[in-house]
């Protein structure tokens, strides 16, 4: 039997890369469809099918990075976490300074 973190090592940066891009787009997304939401006048399908189309796409891009690998899906979760503090931060309301 084969020790996952040999057959999955040389891999592990670009499933990273991977849970990056998967993040970016799934809590890119979510932004976008909140601040399109919050304008339009039916916003439960679009709320809806954002929904569905981003976790269909972050849970087939999950199954076709990690290959049946453990270590690569934990890579791929990693880089979806730092997505995630990213586009949080990225799209983090500005404060307005007041001068005295």
């Amino acid at each position: 039997m084969t020790d996952p973190w040999t057959s999955a090592a040389p891999t592990l940066p670009l499933a990273f890369v991977a849970g990056v891009l998967l993040g970016a787009f799934f809590f890119g997304g979510l932004w976008w469809t909140v601040s399109r939401g919050l304008r339009s006048a039916h916003p439960a399908p679009l709320f809806l099918g954002s929904l569905l189309v981003r976790s269909a796409v972050v849970v087939g891009g999950f199954l076709l990075v990690s290959d049946g690998l453990w270590p690569r899906l934990l890579a791929c979760g990693v880089g979806f976490l730092v997505a995630r503090v990213a586009v949080t931060r990225l799209t983090r309301p500005r404060e307005v300074s007041r001068a005295p």
